[in-house]
């Protein structure tokens, strides 16, 4: 009897969702026949590079314990079979303390139980749920599926002539070869540009320190002395992580009086770091508390009709136009829902009233009115663009003046984040995670015009749904604070640009918020590294891409006055809905398939927040079926699958 095989190509916990759903599906579409799944990555399998079991302590997730899931449930819409299991915090006091203690030393084994669902776990947490996870997706599969753990890197994928592939792996072992491969790489290190080559280049001129882009866990922090004016560029999680590792890392502690404003007592081992971004503020702080009312109903405006008129509207979707007015519709209603229903005595009017004058608005400019004429305190409009740019307009006369400017931002974040009276923000979190899916569904639809969908969904409005929704836990910016208080950290302002100044020898950053220069010897890229398949390091994509079995997305469009646009997103081209491989002949290949961020098709994540039917469970289900399908027929066929050993 011969055995499929597959080979997934990265063994984080992309990959055992993927397993997840090849299992779940197997029993129907297999009928049986036999399959061997090979998972391939020298991490280990099931937490892959980034989710480690050695993380330092004090890197957090961004994420409440209650809102991180490997499993779907009955709100995920797909094909094959539901099999709901616990989230991160149900886990935490389900699991059974024998399977814990193989899993976990005895004080994560504490930290674990100690969970509450509005934790924000360490990352060493989520690295013992996401083993415990991929362990019991091994248990669970049917008795015709195999798993293979190759501890290596693939070297090389080639097309063996014979429907099937062979891939070359790191260490000299023998080659591999199966029916059917999926890249799920996760994150992938890329050569620098040419901005920061250059400025690498500088720096090794002038004896300064450059720090590129890369997972700040793995980075060589060690270059940034104690004491060091280092300019740090992006305000996001990798920043936090920096500002973490760099302080609390180094010996030093955060002192918590009750009264909740900490003071950071140094080590004496920090640096000093200047953090500028396009923002010049970090992401809005996660909020730590629940909804005070009943939630929203979802959908109101986006729901199934009208995503099915929009899908079938003829000519190309433009975001702006057709879709971003029923967006704000849809999550101005989930915010206003919670404001009016909750805190009754700030609005003017009744819910029935509102809703009736905001469901016949035909305009941003009518609906905006309804609202100013509805809610008392202009702090409780929902205004996207006044959240989204906090510093637009705003011209300080010193950097210093800046800096004070930023600090009382956050402290106010801070505020009104873990204030349960401005629940409405959780009202708007909620309905920006469900646009989030139905913006995915758009998007994968071919729909949406190329530059509508590059520079508006995935770039003006993806940053925005990061910034509000995906920011650090409130004790992080807590930290910041006791930080800055100690001035270990400064803040450059927005549009934040370094500049290499060879009369100085230094480093030299400005910012459109205040003329002042901001100079350092040390200059680090605080951001995760933007896909480039142009520059990857991967070995295997470099050869792909050489050979022209992959190619790097570069869109291109012309408007109506004849004029041309193009964009380079450095990700890898995927195509159709199970996500199929482009190669640079346009042809898709029909045995390879790739999911995660440095695809042009990513799905939210990893891991989900449950009952929100996750996008990254529908676009698993959906690969996973494709493929068995693909497999089992080609079977039948006697087309594929090696000898039974």
């Amino acid at each position: 009897m011969s055995i499929a095989e597959i080979a997934i190509i990265g063994a984080g916990p992309a990959a055992s969702s993927l397993l997840e759903r090849i299992g779940a599906n197997a029993a129907q579409i297999l009928d049986g026949r036999r399959l061997r799944v090979h998972l391939i990555d020298p991490h280990r399998a099931g937490t892959g590079r980034v989710w480690r079991a050695d993380n330092h302590a004090g890197l957090w997730m961004n994420s409440l314990a209650e809102d991180v899931t490997m499993f779907t449930d009955d709100s995920v819409v797909i094909e094959g079979p539901v099999r709901p299991g616990p989230t991160l915090y149900e886990w935490a006091h389900s699991v059974d303390d024998a399977t814990l203690a193989a899993l976990a030393t005895p004080s994560l084994v504490q930290e674990i139980r100690s969970l509450t669902g509005t934790t924000f776990p360490t990352r060493r947490v989520q690295s013992v749920y996401l083993e415990w996870f991929h362990r019991l997706v091994v248990a669970s599969l049917p008795a015709n599926v195999d798993v293979v753990v190759h501890v290596s890197s693939a070297l090389d994928l080639v097309d063996d002539g014979g429907g099937r592939q062979t891939i070359d792996l790191e260490g000299g072992a023998a080659p591999l070869t199966v029916d059917i491969v999926v890249l799920t790489l996760g994150h992938l290190d890329s050569e620098p540009d040419p901005i920061s080559a250059a400025l690498g280049s500088f720096a090794a001129e002038h004896g300064l320190v450059k720090v590129g882009a890369g997972h700040t866990a793995e980075l060589d922090l060690s270059v940034l002395e104690p004491g060091a004016d280092v300019i740090a560029i992006g305000f996001g999680q990798a920043f936090t992580d920096l500002m973490m590792l760099v302080t609390e890392g180094r010996g030093g502690r955060f002192l918590d009086n009750g009264s909740g404003v900490l003071k950071y007592e140094p080590s004496g081992l920090e640096p000093v770091i200047h953090v500028g971004s396009r923002r010049g503020v970090p992401y809005l702080s996660k909020m730590d508390y629940r909804l005070q009312a009943a939630p929203a109903p979802l959908p109101k405006f986006l729901d199934e009709a009208t995503i099915q008129a929009l899908l079938h509207r003829d000519g190309p979707l433009d975001f702006r136009r057709d879709i971003l007015p029923l967006v704000r519709k849809e999550v101005g209603w989930a915010y206003y829902h919670e404001l009016f229903h909750a805190h009754p005595t700030r609005v003017t009017t009744s819910w029935d009233e509102f809703c009736a004058r905001l469901d016949d608005a035909r305009d941003q400019l009518t609906t905006d009115q309804i609202i100013a004429d509805a809610v008392a305190d202009p702090d409780d409009i929902f205004d996207i663009e006044r959240l989204d740019a906090p510093l637009a307009g705003l011209e300080f006369d010193t950097v210093l003046d800046l800096h004070r400017h930023v600090r009382d931002h956050i402290a106010a974040d801070i505020a009104r984040r873990t204030d349960p009276n401005h629940s409405a923000d959780l009202g708007a979190f909620n309905a920006l995670l469900f646009t989030f899916g139905v913006l995915a569904r758009i998007s994968a639809s071919g729909r949406l015009g190329r530059r509508s969908r590059i520079e508006d969904v995935g770039g003006w409005w993806f940053s925005f749904f990061m910034y509000y929704a995906s920011g650090p836990p409130p004790a992080r910016l807590r930290q910041l604070l006791a930080l800055e208080a100690e001035g270990l950290v400064r803040f450059i302002g927005a549009n934040t640009t370094v500049r290499a100044d060879p009369d100085l020898g230094m480093f030299v950053a400005s910012s459109t918020s205040h003329p002042d220069a901001v100079v350092a010897g040390a200059l680090i890229d605080a951001v995760i590294a933007s896909a480039s398949i142009s520059r990857t390091a991967d070995t295997m994509l470099q050869r792909l891409r050489d050979r022209g079995e992959i190619v790097e997305e570069v869109v291109e469009e012309i408007d109506g006055t004849g004029a041309q646009w193009q964009a380079n997103t450095g990700k890898l081209v995927v195509a159709g809905p199970v996500l199929n491989v482009m190669r640079a002949d346009g042809r898709p290949h029909p045995f390879r398939h790739a999911l995660g961020a440095f695809t042009s098709r990513p799905a939210a994540g990893a891991f989900s927040r449950p009952r929100t039917n996750a996008p990254t469970f529908r676009q698993n289900d959906a690969v996973a079926r494709s493929i068995l399908h693909t497999l089992s027929s080609r079977m039948a066929d006697g087309m594929t699958g090696s000898a039974d050993a």
